[in-house]
């Protein structure tokens, strides 16, 4: 608090007639400015259209000021200098009588210091005003911050009943330090109070519901979502490099960089950026992206880029640019841009938004200071521009190829126990044989046409029943067999086996 009392005081300092915030902790800031007008003497006014206009520290309500217009004239009449705190005042921005005056009282700076302080969760600036106006942004607390805001929480749950005892996990007190980063401070406070008074303790579990309760209180509308199920590498078959790659990782992308000359004396700037998935349709690549989440421990936000179009010039970039900001303040997490070829490829029908995209999330992976660790995928490389994909961008291209006989083993046996039942019941070996060609997803729904298969002949399941769903079934391979030789054949030589 004591950085953003000194930050306001400078820029109340520079004569700044107009002063915008947009921030949803109105208790704080006010708390703010009236501490703010004790040490520059200057009395200090708050509006409300409930309680009209009156002295901030006395809390005395001038209904006959209620009306905004009524309040901006009387402000403008007054020579007293004075800090005046409008609140919630967006919806009367749009009004040409309400920006007319807050205009002229502006340029009435000279003759009395009246400053203006519009505090909203949402402003937008008119254009009459820009020239006139700063923001100010509140500080959020920094990791040293919530961990003591934990242990002033746990402090006061163990205050209230002195015979109850506090219990918390070491790891998941750091983790959940490190999640909170990005919320305000009073925001913060209560989803720790939250994850205490559960049951007196902070926990793995803890971690993961706040988390969430984090992401719903962003409440991000239209291309992100947050995906509550990270699968975890244990139910991945396969992958051993890209398993291999992300556990060289993770320290490094948790702890902020990694350490110097190979060793663990200092920590550099390079941070793991991300990945791209390419790969045959059903081979795996998004449970892959899950699993990255899962091995890291980290939350994993979905983006659509179809979702993001709209008709509207510039709305499309708007909509990218809110989506990867969520994903800022979600940090660290995983941003799992599914299929970007959809919204970014070359080709398309309005070759001037996917051009603009491109450059917003360019611009985004190259001055990113956040933990946001980028994966990619793409069921057609070959259409995105080269600028996206080439090193230094990302850290790595995988190729997810359809699956070998062991793998295709342990897919069935996953999927087999996933369903109840017990793999060593089954055939494996021959399953694999008689799988050749086929992707994760079509050995899962091979399986489950085996199960309704025996349902309806009032049968166990076994490996008879699944040879003959999977000899009933042409595999992705045949279907799309040109398609995927000429994925191979462009892979093979400019990217890495996942």
């Amino acid at each position: 608090m004591r950085s953003d009392l000194h930050d306001l005081e400078l820029i109340l300092r520079s004569e700044t007639p107009l002063l915008l915030i947009e921030s949803r902790e109105e208790p704080r800031i006010l708390e703010l400015f009236t501490r703010l007008g004790m040490r520059l003497g200057e009395p200090v006014f708050r509006w409300s259209v409930t309680d009209g206009l009156c002295r901030a520290e006395y809390d005395i309500p001038q209904e006959q000021l209620a009306e905004p217009a009524a309040a901006l004239k009387h402000i403008k009449a007054t020579t007293q200098s004075g800090i005046y705190l409008l609140l919630d005042f967006h919806p009367f921005l749009d009004h040409p009588l309400h920006v007319r005056l807050l205009k002229e009282i502006a340029h009435g700076f000279g003759t009395a210091a009246r400053r203006l302080v519009l505090l909203s969760h949402a402003l937008a600036t008119p254009p009459e005003l820009k020239h006139l106006a700063a923001r100010f942004e509140l500080t959020m607390p920094d990791r040293n911050r919530l961990l003591a805001l934990i242990r002033e929480e746990a402090q006061a749950w163990q205050h209230a009943a002195p015979n109850r005892s506090f219990r918390a996990n070491r790891d998941a007190v750091a983790q959940l330090a490190r999640n909170l980063l990005g919320v305000t401070e009073s925001d913060a406070r209560r989803l720790i109070r939250s994850a205490i008074r559960n049951d007196g303790a902070i926990t793995e579990s803890d971690v993961s519901d706040v988390t969430r309760a984090k992401y719903e209180l962003l409440s991000p509308e239209g291309a992100v979502s947050f995906e509550y199920d990270t699968a975890n590498f244990a139910d991945v078959a396969g992958l051993e490099n890209l398993k291999r790659f992300v556990d060289r990782r993770r320290e490094a992308f948790l702890d902020g960089g990694v350490g110097k000359a190979g060793g663990k004396s200092g920590k550099s700037s390079d941070v793991p950026k991300g990945i791209m998935l390419l790969g045959v349709q059903g081979g795996g690549k998004s449970l892959a992206a899950k699993a990255v989440a899962g091995r890291l421990g980290v939350a994993l936000l979905r983006l659509d880029f179809g979702a993001l179009y709209n008709k509207y010039i510039g709305e499309s970039e708007r909509n990218l640019r809110d989506a990867l900001r969520t994903a800022d303040v979600m940090a660290p997490c995983v941003l799992w841009c599914d299929e970007i070829e959809k919204g970014i490829a070359s080709g398309q029908g309005d070759e001037g938004t996917p051009k603009r995209l491109l450059g917003t999330l360019l611009t985004w992976m190259a001055e990113r200071k956040t933990r946001v660790f980028l994966v990619a995928t793409s069921n057609d490389i070959s259409g995105l521009p080269p600028e996206l994909v080439r090193k230094g961008r990302l850290d790595e291209i995988f190729f997810v190829d359809l699956p070998d006989a062991q793998v295709r083993a342990e897919i069935f046996r996953i999927h087999l126990g996933k369903r109840g039942l017990d793999p060593q019941l089954f055939d494996l070996g021959q399953l694999a044989a008689a799988s050749d060609g086929f992707t994760g997803a079509g050995i899962e729904q091979a399986v489950v046409s085996a199960l309704y298969a025996a349902d309806a002949e009032d049968r166990a399941p076994d490996t008879d029943v699944l040879l003959t769903e999977l000899a009933s079934t042409q595999p992705l391979s045949v279907v799309m067999d040109a398609q995927i030789a000429a994925l191979r054949a462009w892979a093979r030589e400019r990217t890495v086996a996942a």
